[in-house]
């Protein structure tokens, strides 16, 4: 029996030299860690356009288009300005707990969207991890990067009120340190979202819990009372403190309502949460890239 043309190329192909296949690699394969990281700085502009129109449509179909941005932080805002200020007294002994509360709510909206939206990212695009190759870390990361594109106007209204709601705040050259503590939040914020993204990817009921885990995250950041007022141990106050979104909070509400330059050791304790978070998140989904498109 002989073989026909196509028999032949097979066979060729198979005695083919194997330096033919020096520079192939197994689809879906993890890159190393510093490929990972190159390949997605190589899409970088993809983040940013695929953030804004996603910013861009997700308030398309309402009456109020992105005014819902603003409005929902504020009404937020409001119902624990009621609950919380007048109900419950929890504004005694803070100074303009408006802008207290304002802030907290505001910069705490952040976070919970982030990681919320960053552990349903890569159970929602697995249609798009299937269909392309690319890093699954820019899943969590466009969710991150379009709440902080959303964060972008709030922030606006946030210092309009502030500055203008009695009582009046004037604002200092320390609002310039705002920036700094923000950006640590992001880092902090981005480790996080790829840590849970991980963790809701190998067991989709994570989901569930986060929502329960923010909210008492967010009692326990003293985002509309003061730790002073309601906590009384020392040890215990200690370790709320080193919160890191009581942190950010604690810093940007001296930067904003006090005109007070914030310890160094706050500084300290945020970066190492920003950076130390971000390491981790990053790693711990790097090392399960394989597993995203099963």
């Amino acid at each position: 029996m002989t073989s026909g043309p196509e028999t032949g190329s097979y066979s060729a192909l198979f005695d083919a030299s194997p330096v033919m296949f020096a520079n192939l690699s197994r689809v879906g394969a993890r890159p190393s860690l510093g490929q990972y990281v190159r390949l997605l700085w190589a899409r970088r502009h993809f983040l940013w356009a695929d953030a804004r129109a996603k910013v861009a449509s997700g308030t398309r179909q309402n009456l109020l288009g992105k005014a819902w941005l603003v409005l929902n932080p504020l009404v937020d805002g409001a119902v624990y300005f009621l609950v919380f200020g007048m109900l419950m007294k929890g504004g005694r002994g803070i100074d303009n707990f408006v802008g207290y509360l304002l802030i907290g709510v505001f910069l705490f909206q952040f976070t919970t969207q982030s990681v919320n939206g960053g552990a349903r990212s890569v159970q929602s695009g697995k249609n798009l991890i299937r269909a392309f190759t690319f890093p699954r870390a820019a899943l969590p990361i466009s969710v991150v990067l379009r709440n902080l594109l959303n964060l972008g106007p709030t922030l606006v209204m946030l210092a309009a009120l502030i500055y203008f709601m009695p009582p009046a705040e004037e604002y200092t050259w320390r609002i310039a340190l705002v920036a700094g503590a923000l950006g640590l939040q992001v880092l902090f914020v981005t480790g996080l979202s790829l840590l849970v993204a991980r963790w809701a990817a190998a067991l989709p009921d994570v989901t569930n819990l986060i929502g329960m885990v923010m909210r008492v995250w967010l009692y326990a950041s003293a985002v509309f009372f003061s730790f002073d007022a309601f906590v009384t141990d020392p040890d215990l106050l200690v370790w709320l403190e080193a919160n890191p979104m009581f942190i950010v909070l604690d810093i940007v509400r001296d930067c904003v309502l006090y005109a007070t330059t914030p310890d160094l050791m706050r500084w300290v304790w945020l970066g190492g949460w920003a950076v130390g978070m971000l390491l981790i998140g990053f790693v711990t989904f790097w090392q399960a890239e394989e597993s995203y498109g099963r």
